[in-house]
Order: structure tokens, then C-alpha cells, then sequence
């Protein structure tokens, strides 16, 4: 199950089929870049600090949308993770430094956000989104200048998905790297619907993420490899067939 924006699973598909799997699309939500006044205001007092970070592909993505990326002289653009890091290379910027752990305890590791006490740092985000990053950059003594580029806006999950799901009684292997997707399609979902997602397998990209799943009902909790949708399903063969022989 592919918890994915809408229209948002083709490299999850990519990664299943690899392992020959099979994606049932459940989005929760959809994106959609925030071009208002105040939206584009925030995006250029961060843009002009003197450390960016882009908490995602999809911020790099409507950021990119809304105004040219170029790194100015002495400017320092960071990514959450190496997806990320490529997101922002497409879009102009040769050098972001990425954290091998790529979640946001591993990007407040990097050398290059430990002495910010004083200086102005930019996070290209969505309403929501890394709040650890900023709180611990504020604690540090940073000005954090927050561009909120997009918004994740809650849909009605699809009836012919869970019609799928529903017809479906074989295991189920839940990739995850967001925390909201999971609570939001726990939410918006019908009682039986809602059992067999914290029934799934859950292969959490990080023990965050493990422990919001733990905490939200799920039974069956691993942690993959990291984030990508390769990553995530890069253990799927032997969950699958763990999860299939406890049934």
C-alpha cells in the first residue's frame, strides 16, 4: 500500500516491481504549491539567508515552481536527504549537502549546522512539516525563516482502492515515511480499512517513524534501510513472507 500524494507512486511502482509486488495507490492526500503574497514573501527572506535547507523533493519542487534556484556567494543549501539533494541539483544547485541518515535527526547532525547561533537560516517546508528542525535550530540560536511552499490537502480515500483492498486477503506491506500520511489515512478511513492498515506490515523509514506507527496501532513495525522507495522495500521479500506464515 502506497500512502503516496495523488499521483505521486511511480517510483514506488518502480521499487515493487522489483521484488514483484504490486501497488494499491491509498493517498491520503494531495500537493499543492502555495503561490500567494505571503507564500512568495516568506520563499525570498529565505532564499536570501545564509543557510537553506529543503525539507523534501517536493519542496525543492515548488520551490523551484515559484522562483529560479541559484546559490549566492557563500550561500549554503542543505537537504534532508540524498533524494532531496538530487531534487535541488535539477534545479540548479551543484552542491547541497545531504546526511548519510537521512531524517531530520541526521541533517541537525551535519557539521554545517552546529555553530548557526546568530545567523539566518531558510526551510523550504509545508505547513507541518520538520518542525524538529526548526525548533532545534531556533534552540541553537539561529533565525529560522520558514517558506511553508506547499500544502498537503487532505482527499477522500479512493472507493475503488478500498474496494481492492477490501477483495484483497493476502498480506499487506505498508511503506512508510511520513507520520502525517499514516494519521491522516487512519483518520479518513473506514473502520475495517483502518484494522487491516495497522494490520500490514509497516516498514518504517526511521524509528520515529517506527514509533509513531507502534503508537498508532500498527503491529507488525520494521525499519527499513532509509527513506527512498527502494529502500523501503528492500527487505519486502522476507517481510512478505514472514507476514504471510503468521497468518
Amino acid at each position: 500500500m502506497s500512502l503516496r500524494p495523488v499521483g505521486d507512486h511511480a517510483a514506488m511502482r518502480r521499487a515493487a516491481a522489483a521484488h514483484g509486488l504490486r501497488v494499491l495507490a491509498l493517498s491520503p492526500w494531495r500537493i499543492a504549491v502555495r503561490d500567494d503574497p505571503a507564500t512568495r514573501r516568506a520563499l525570498r527572506a529565505a532564499l536570501a539567508a545564509d543557510i537553506v535547507i529543503a525539507s523534501s523533493p517536493t519542496a525543492v519542487r515548488a520551490t523551484a515552481s515559484l522562483s529560479p534556484l541559484r546559490a549566492k556567494r557563500g550561500q549554503r543549501f542543505c537537504a534532508v536527504g540524498s533524494a532531496t539533494a538530487a531534487a535541488l541539483r535539477r534545479a540548479g544547485i551543484a552542491d547541497a549537502v545531504s546526511p548519510e541518515r537521512m531524517d531530520s535527526e541526521g541533517l541537525l547532525a551535519l557539521p554545517l549546522l552546529q555553530d548557526v547561533r546568530g545567523r539566518d537560516i531558510g526551510l523550504l517546508t509545508a505547513p507541518g512539516g520538520r518542525d524538529r528542525i526548526a525548533s532545534a535550530l531556533h534552540d541553537r540560536g539561529a533565525r529560522v525563516v520558514r517558506a511553508d511552499v506547499y500544502a498537503r490537502e487532505p482527499v477522500a480515500l479512493s472507493p475503488a482502492a478500498l474496494a481492492r483492498l477490501r477483495a484483497f486477503d493476502g498480506p499487506l506491506l505498508l511503506p512508510l515515511s511520513s507520520g502525517e500520511a499514516l494519521q491522516t489515512a487512519l483518520a479518513a478511513a473506514p473502520d475495517d480499512i483502518a484494522a487491516r492498515l495497522r494490520g500490514a506490515c509497516v516498514l518504517a523509514a526511521s524509528e520515529r517513524l517506527a514509533a509513531l506507527a507502534r503508537d498508532a496501532g500498527c503491529t507488525d513495525v520494521r525499519i527499513a534501510a532509509g527513506p527512498r522507495p527502494a529502500q523501503l522495500l528492500a527487505g519486502a521479500g522476507a517481510s512478505a513472507a514472514t507476514t504471510a506464515q503468521s497468518r
